[in-house]
């Protein structure tokens, strides 16, 4: 089995996203639970950025297309 890197962290960012899915339930489009989300990772003090462009690289080329992240915690 694989060791989980960043445990403490990744159980919070975890838990905050059950919390929304607890309240929330399913059937609502990705925008909601975005938002949603948002308000949980503020209410636990999860440092994140929304919508974080990450560059893509393809046999160590970068593309001139990017990766644009819903949602980066802890840097």
């Amino acid at each position: 089995m694989t060791e989980i890197l960043f445990k403490n962290e990744s159980y919070q960012i975890i838990g905050a996203c059950i919390e929304v899915h607890k309240k929330l339930g399913p059937g609502f489009l990705e925008s909601v639970y975005s938002e949603a989300l948002e308000l949980e990772l503020k209410k636990e003090n999860i440092p994140y950025c929304r919508e974080k462009k990450l560059p893509v690289y393809y046999q160590d080329i970068l593309l001139k297309k990017f990766f644009r992240a819903d949602f980066v915690c802890f840097d």
